[in-house]
């Protein structure tokens, strides 16, 4: 991704309105369409200049010399983080229709995700995707911090299934103590392990981005950064599950977007959706950091890291039962995307499976 960019209100406006342009029409936005249509309050020359500079920021960019422009991966990037907001009224419909429309008394769960992709996949216009519940994860039994070098510790947790994880952090310099005083990191480890041992055990990894800190002594609270990010890089490379059966809707309906009128792309797609669903697991069930609140993840484009999808957006969240992740709701389309109504339908849509999730039984999680 591109470093941030600070724009202006005025280029702020015209960027904003390029991609709702462009999204609506899939052809390249000249100035004059935008003054008309969008009461920028000023003149096509002066729409042109901001739109001049949006092009030489690597926002918007002209695929014929002639031709208006089109957002670039960077400046859907950039309209998405900063200015779009969720369409709300969407996100209500979605609880109705599935309140509606799925009986969770008289079917079988693998019907009501059918059942929730296919409104999904209605509302979006786009390739609903959701992943059928993982069993529960695995639970911390142990965990131990080592000195290994001056600069490096290592963290052994020993889960319940009696799998060990481990991972070698690097201390930062000002956590590193004196040569003089090594004993006492040893001495420090060891109180560190046995707070996350009696804080974490029967937890799961992922509960360590919610650990009280303020339960250790204030000299120890300084290590607490350093430990979560380790620990979270355990549930980075453990927590990415199995390969799982993936529930699809809209294959059709997204299919006819003129992005794909390439059969190459088309077929790999599809093959990527039919017969490699295991590359997807990645994307979809990547933990988020510490720092990293954001419920919905977008890709778009070239952030993909697979080819087959580097011409389209995916739009994901994790769906939970009893506060564990264990599944996804995802929906794929071109980067000519209506980002406010997939992030809107994707929140909505995996709050009302986490609800419905953690009040019904253990039989509906498995």
């Amino acid at each position: 991704m591109q470093p941030s960019l600070k724009l202006n209100l005025r280029q702020q406006q015209v960027l904003w309105a390029t991609v709702r342009r462009y999204v609506a029409t899939a052809e390249p936005v000249g100035s004059q369409a935008l003054v008309q249509e969008y009461n920028l309050n000023v003149s096509p020359a002066t729409v042109r200049n901001a739109m001049g500079f949006l092009e030489k920021s690597g926002l918007l960019f002209q695929p014929h010399t002639s031709a208006g422009r089109v957002p670039s991966d960077f400046g859907y990037r950039l309209y998405v983080d900063q200015l779009m907001s969720p369409t709300q009224s969407l996100g209500r419909q979605v609880d109705v229709l599935l309140a509606g429309e799925l009986d969770w008394e008289g079917w079988s769960f693998e019907a009501l995700l059918r059942g929730a992709t296919q409104v999904l996949s209605s509302l979006s216009g786009y390739l609903a995707l959701i992943t059928v519940p993982q069993a529960t994860t695995a639970q911390i039994r142990h965990l131990q911090l080592i000195q290994v070098d001056p600069g490096q510790i290592l963290l052994v947790v020993l889960l319940d299934s009696l799998v060990t994880q481990s991972v070698v952090i690097r201390l930062p310099y000002s956590l590193q103590p004196p040569l003089e005083e090594e004993d006492t990191l040893g001495r420090e480890l060891e109180i560190l392990s046995n707070f996350l041992t009696r804080h974490l055990r029967g937890r799961h990894l992922s509960d360590v981005a919610t650990l009280d800190w303020t339960d250790v002594d204030h000299e120890f609270r300084r290590y607490a950064d350093t430990l979560q990010n380790a620990i979270l890089e355990l549930v980075r490379r453990t927590r990415i599950p199995a390969p799982t059966q993936l529930v699809i809707s809209g294959l059709a309906e997204v299919l006819r977007q003129p992005e794909f009128s390439d059969t190459q792309q088309v077929q790999a797609i599809v093959q990527l959706l039919e017969e490699d669903q295991a590359q997807l697991w990645p994307l979809f069930f990547e933990p988020a950091t510490v720092e990293d609140n954001r419920r919905v993840r977008v890709w778009i484009g070239s952030e993909n890291p697979l080819e087959p999808m580097q011409g389209c957006a995916l739009v994901a969240s994790t769906y939970l039962k009893d506060a564990v992740p264990v599944g996804s709701v995802g929906i794929l389309g071109p980067t000519r995307m209506v980002y406010e109504n997939a992030v809107a339908v994707v929140e909505a849509a995996a709050d009302y499976l986490s609800e419905a999730l953690s009040q019904r039984g253990p039989g509906y999680a498995n």
